[in-house]
């Protein structure tokens, strides 16, 4: 049978629409307890890249049958010897090499963009899982190919949920008034969607810092170049996949700099699940369970736009302790193991 790799044109809907069938169904095996795979949050990399970053997507066709497909992203600001990886085959079409393929394609455009390294991540057990306790239905194809190929476990995650069908609201609100305590000297801020311009500065910087404190295990990576343009770049990515943003941040009261935030996010396709993304507090105000009250107090922000929201995700990298026992305070469990795999290409 003849397998063909080619480019995707942003116009051929056709192979768009089977792209995303493969992902989905991929997702759908390997993570059953999430929501579907948004659409539009798929197919928006193609059209609307986050700033800084050239998207390269390709497609298998098998006898003209599209069965796989990858994507790349280059980093033109920042770790410029660096790329990331997506890659995904239809279950129907595995074991045929179709995989192998995909990426000895890859690595060839990596190699001549001038790239050193690849990361690309899979769903794996949860550390010390015992064997045989993996839930029916799940599967780990991914890591296997991944060790397969050469690469290297360089950063295990851990996938934890917050049902917030079950939230302790008293236990919520103690929390959040403890913390509040703590922080004497700092004042909170909330938006909904785009950050207000006057705090856009701070928020560079915190972003920035991000790559910096965080474990990063054994993965290569710098940290990002951020400023005032580059994150209303990233907004408007945002917008174009339909996530909704709620934010909220500590402001410094005699600096006046925002100096904490957390942000969680929603899908377009979804009122019933979100993802806790970043949190984080700039080194010189730590210690003041600022984390710990942004959290708090976002969840209360989103659940008064979002009132049918009934479980938040979030992913911390297996050595954060710090902001494990944040997240645990809060109710989060863990539920899936994830693996940031390295190639050198």
């Amino acid at each position: 049978m003849a397998l063909d790799i080619a480019t995707i044109d942003p116009t051929d809907q056709p192979t768009l629409d089977a792209a995303y069938r493969i992902a989905a169904t991929v997702e759908a095996r390997e993570s059953p307890d999430l929501p579907p795979l948004c659409r539009r949050r798929f197919e928006a990399p193609l059209r609307h890249p986050m700033p800084g970053i050239d998207t390269r997507w390709s497609v298998a066709r098998l006898d003209g049958v599209p069965v796989g497909w990858f994507r790349v992203n280059l980093h033109l600001l920042d770790n410029t010897e660096n790329a990331s990886i997506e890659l995904a085959v239809d279950p129907a079409y595995r074991r045929r090499g179709v995989g192998r393929a995909l990426f000895a394609h890859a690595r060839r455009l990596l190699r001549e963009a001038g790239c050193k390294r690849v990361v690309g991540s899979a769903v794996t057990p949860l550390p010390d899982e015992p064997a045989g306790a993996t839930p029916v239905g799940r599967e780990f194809p991914g890591a296997a190919f991944a060790a397969a190929l050469g690469a290297r476990p360089a950063l295990v995650d851990v996938r934890r949920r917050l049902d917030v069908t079950a939230l302790d609201r008293d236990r919520l609100a103690a929390l959040r008034a403890g913390a509040r305590s703590a922080a004497a000297g700092y004042r909170t801020v909330r938006w909904h969607g785009h950050p207000p311009a006057e705090h856009l500065a701070d928020l560079a910087y915190l972003e920035g810092r991000l790559l910096a404190d965080a474990p990063l295990g054994d993965l290569e990576w710098e940290p990002e170049r951020m400023d005032a343009e580059r994150i209303q770049g990233m907004e408007r990515a945002l917008d174009a996949r339909g996530v909704r943003r709620y934010s909220v941040a500590a402001v410094h009261g005699e600096s006046g700099r925002l100096v904490a935030w957390s942000v969680l996010s929603l899908a377009a396709n979804t009122t019933r699940h979100a993802w806790q993304q970043i949190t984080i507090v700039d080194p010189a105000h730590r210690g003041r369970r600022l984390g710990l009250l942004c959290k708090a107090e976002n969840l209360e922000h989103t659940l008064t736009y979002e009132p049918e929201l009934n479980a938040v995700d979030t992913y911390n990298a297996a050595a954060n302790s710090h902001m494990i026992a944040i997240n645990e305070q809060l109710g989060f469990r863990p539920v899936a193991g994830s693996t940031e795999w390295q190639s050198t290409i």
